[in-house]
């Protein structure tokens, strides 16, 4: 196997003059004929980087990677093609998803402001698995979201490079818990938010051991040991065990009727409870428990939302957008307390009352806690595999020990620790890559942003919002309409976004933001939305 990712040219190329560069938008690309080959030529990025490709896409034969659309994975540039969305390497014309699939990279220079190509191919070197008479066996610990997004993308990348087994803690497959939320308040069944069903994994030949998790991990053996006392060895281990459930020591949170907000199982006693009983106190005013409170509300409880913090959402919301977030909740009937500190919870049997710091006395039939998660790393540290906050990972996602990789809410990433879905998605592409022997790509880490939708209102936040000394704000304040939009800038670039109201461009400034694009040309515009920034004067 070579692993070297150099581009190689041979000797002598005979260059063509294609055309001026100026003829080529930024961040996109042309076709050209050289030599009678269609090339797809790339401008990327404000440095002008030149790219040239095949413009085959290998998949089905059509000539299009120039119509793709041309991004970073991970900090590998990709073009993807417009037709079957496989990704290729621009430096070394590589598919990252399929390693059968690769398309040849041309030699490209600017000259004097013109672009020239030569149709001699470059010599590259990918790394692919080499087929094993045995398969590796591969140990998955928790089925979740982020092990079984690694496992989906790995088995693109290698279908048959491991012997997977899989390990979940609930007796089900691979469910969507972003979706709890509307399984809590109706709108969804569990059958609705299923990924991975039971048979998903028996068609692809994965052992689920659902309801058994592991208990011990014997490094030196390279064994794991589950509550049933099964015992699997593993050549390679990822875990993904996920976070758990900050729970205060408060006095009562032991008594019956005091629930979390994470699972299926959480989900059927809240639904239970809401049938039986009226009134619910959510802790905690953060995205999972406005969420809870909402869900609780449509099943017909009366909740109060008791809030620790000066507002609702603090790490995502400024002042301004929590205060009319929490306007429009109370006009919906929920009763929201922020600055507000819980002493204890009471009852006989089953929770009756919530006390407050403050004296005041709250009845509840039935208390959420939803103040935080905590990387769930008790079996790493039992195993003595390095922990600090989370699992500790490099940019490859292998922990201390080399034969085991971690992903998702159990890591900790340079320092930090990750609670939102969207960069798990990148820790996944990346440890299915090192796995799949095709690593040559490194998690970095992007802003992420957040939306919420309860009871019809829609909130968006994105980046630093923390402002200070070189933060420029532009603020629209629209009371009648109740509409809010901050936008925080840094020279030329936009570093946090905060919409309340009108949430449609959120996800461009979430791009603008990620990808540090200059707003120059359109500073004056910006509020308005894309549409309108991006309008040419006719």
């Amino acid at each position: 196997m070579n692993l070297s990712t150099a581009a190689e040219p041979l000797p002598a190329h005979p260059w063509v003059d294609v055309c001026d560069m100026a003829v080529i938008p930024r961040n996109t690309g042309v076709c050209a004929r050289v030599d009678g080959l269609p090339i797809a030529i790339f401008r990327v990025g404000d440095d002008d980087r030149l790219f040239a490709l095949s413009n085959i896409d290998p998949a089905t034969g059509v000539s299009v990677l120039s119509r793709g659309i041309l991004g970073d994975l991970q900090g590998e540039k990709v073009v993807a093609s417009p037709l079957y969305k496989q990704h290729y390497s621009l430096a070394t014309g590589r598919c990252l998803e399929d390693g059968a699939l690769s398309v040849p990279v041309y030699p490209v220079l600017l000259q004097e402001g013109r672009v020239l190509v030569s149709s001699q191919p470059l010599r590259t070197y990918v790394s692919t698995p080499q087929p094993r008479e045995d398969k590796l066996k591969l140990v998955l610990v928790g089925n979740g979201l982020a092990g079984m997004r690694t496992l989906e993308d790995l088995l693109d990348m290698a279908p048959d490079l491991y012997q997977i087994e899989v390990f979940g803690a609930e007796p089900h497959g691979n469910y969507n818990r972003i979706l709890l939320s509307p399984v809590l308040s109706g709108e969804k069944q569990l059958d609705d938010i299923m990924l991975h069903p039971r048979e998903w994994y028996a068609e692809r030949g994965i052992a689920l051991h659902a309801g058994d998790p592991v208990v011990n991990i014997d490094r030196r053996k390279k064994q794991v040991v589950t509550a049933s006392g099964h015992i699997s060895q593993y050549d390679r281990l990822i875990m993904a065990t996920g976070s758990k459930p900050f729970v205060p020591p408060i006095p009562g949170v032991n008594l019956s009727g005091v629930v979390t907000f994470r699972d299926i199982h959480d989900i059927e006693q809240m639904i239970t409870a809401s049938e039986q009983f009226q009134h619910a106190v959510v802790i905690g005013g953060g995205l999972l428990g406005l969420e809870a409170a909402h869900g609780l509300q449509r099943r017909g409880m009366q909740v109060t939302v008791v809030h620790l913090a000066d507002r609702l959402m603090e790490r995502q919301l400024d002042a301004r957008a929590a205060e009319l977030l929490k306007e429009t909740l109370e006009q919906r009937g929920m009763r929201i307390l922020t600055q507000a500190n819980t002493q204890s919870i009471e009852g006989n049997d089953r929770v009756e009352r919530v006390i407050l710091a403050s004296g005041e006395v709250i009845a509840a039939d039935l208390v959420v806690m939803a103040v935080g998660i905590r990387p769930n790393i008790d079996l790493a540290k039992s195993a003595n595999l390095y922990s600090e906050r989370g699992i500790v990972v490099s940019d490859t996602l292998q922990t201390f020990d080399p034969s085991i990789y971690a992903v998702g809410e159990c890591i900790q990433h340079r320092g930090q620790l990750f609670g939102l879905v969207e960069p798990i998605w990148g820790q996944a592409f990346v440890c299915a890559a090192q796995l799949a022997e095709q690593g040559r790509l490194r998690y970095q880490p992007a802003a992420t942003a957040t939306q919420l939708k309860v009871s019809g209102v829609d909130v968006f936040s994105a980046g630093d919002l923390s402002g200070g000394e070189g933060i420029e704000d532009i603020v629209l304040n629209d009371d009648r309409r109740r509409v809010y939009k901050r936008l925080l800038l840094k020279g030329d670039r936009l570093v946090g976004a905060v919409l309340y109201g009108d949430v449609q461009d959120g996800a461009w400034y979430a791009e603008l933001i990620a990808d540090a694009t200059s707003i120059g040309t359109m500073r004056q515009k910006l509020m308005f939305g894309r549409d309108f920034a991006l309008k040419k004067a006719s």
